[in-house]
């Protein structure tokens, strides 16, 4: 199976429209829509490293899924009191609940923190949203039972009814597992469709982007070739009154692909090493113009919202101009390239058709490996 979908990724014939093989559902979706408020809630993430052990961390994270709870329901009241329509998305920072493992093997934060797919945390977090009426998108650390003693790094959206509708596994990591890493069994067990999943929703068709993904084209540009046009995008990173990197990211990712990014940065790492507001500011609101429509200065804060027009968006989409950077791509030109040429190989984790689990220091040997290939190469 991982041979096919390779192939017709060779050939464009994975680049379809945004309409074409919807249902009858799907194709509901695109009628006109209520203008809604959106919310890139800016929290302090809480690192479980000092918990000591999985009990004790599960605990930390319920409990601050009831304080995430209680700070979105206060800003939304305020939100539409204040700009008036109503919020229908909150995007929540990167890996929350948690923070990031540090220098805990990845078996064993894969136990004290990872989440399970039916387990105890999704579930309060769908409580969560159905009581507020509103779709969560997050990002945590999770496992998979077809791949024992690793995790991904996942977004998520849980939708009003408690349901988790958008599970995407994050495909360009420095330090972390990836599908990539797994590649031909991961594609054997969920197929492409399962690697860019979009949501088709009542509020339009979400996709995730996590984190520093933001920074590569391709995986934003495959998404919206399967109909995204909101881009959630959890992010922890280092503030700054200068453009940084990901800043210039989220307006490119948002112009080029004609939808809207919904970007959230933590408001710094509670019980970590680091300083408090080594991550903390930033999070922001772009339009399918790129242009930013609201930003968050340093702090816990919901100051990033704003309203979300799906139907100037779709309208924009579909007229004949210019600017109509979907409509105007010429993928044939690149298929070639893409097909033939690997920079990081796939399947790095799979030896003899077993999963092996990796050493912290195994993720800079790959990169380094892969330099010097790349040296010899002549390619860079």
């Amino acid at each position: 199976m991982a041979t096919a979908i390779c192939a017709a990724m060779a050939t464009g014939a994975l680049a379809r429209t945004a309409t074409e093989d919807m249902t009858s559902s799907d194709k509901d979706n695109m009628t006109e829509t209520t203008n809604y408020a959106a919310v890139a809630m800016q929290l302090a993430a809480r690192s479980v490293e000092k918990a000591a052990d999985r009990t004790e961390a599960r605990a930390q994270m319920l409990a601050m899924i009831g304080e995430i709870e209680t700070k979105i329901r206060s800003a939304t009241i305020f939100i539409q009191q204040y700009a008036g329509n109503p919020v229908k998305l909150a995007v929540l920072p990167e890996y929350l609940l948690t923070s990031y493992p540090g220098r805990i093997s990845i078996p064993d934060f894969a136990e004290k923190a990872a989440l399970e797919v039916d387990g105890p945390e999704y579930e309060a977090l769908g409580a969560m949203a159905q009581r507020l009426g509103m779709f969560i998108a997050g990002n945590a650390y999770e496992v998979d039972a077809n791949f024992p003693d690793i995790y991904f790094q996942t977004s998520f959206v849980v939708a009003p009814s408690g349901d988790v509708v958008l599970r995407y596994r994050r495909l360009n990591s420095m330090f972390a597992p990836t599908p990539h890493d797994v590649w031909s069994k991961y594609l054997d067990i969920y197929g492409l469709d399962g690697v860019f999943p979009v949501a088709r929703t009542e509020i339009g068709n979400l996709a995730a982007i996590a984190s520093e993904e933001i920074l590569y084209p391709e995986i934003a540009r495959a998404h919206a070739l399967r109909g995204a046009e909101i881009f959630v995008h959890s992010s922890s990173e280092i503030g700054s009154p200068l453009d940084t990197p990901k800043d210039v990211g989220k307006r490119a990712r948002a112009q080029e692909n004609m939808a809207y990014v919904i970007s959230a940065n933590t408001a710094g790492i509670e019980g970590s090493a680091l300083p408090l507001a080594s991550a903390d500011g930033n999070s922001m609101i772009v339009d399918y113009k790129g242009r930013v429509m609201s930003e968050s200065n340093s702090g816990e804060t919901f100051t990033a919202f704003a309203d979300i027009d799906l139907n100037a968006l779709r309208r924009t989409r579909r007229k004949p101009a210019m600017t109509n950077f979907l409509a105007r791509q010429r993928l044939e030109l690149f298929a070639a390239t893409y097909g033939e040429m690997s920079v990081q190989k796939a399947d790095g984790l799979i030896q003899d058709n077993d999963i092996r689990t990796p050493d912290r220091d195994y993720f800079l040997r790959t990169q380094e490996q892969t330099i010097e290939r790349m040296i010899k190469d002549g390619l860079i």
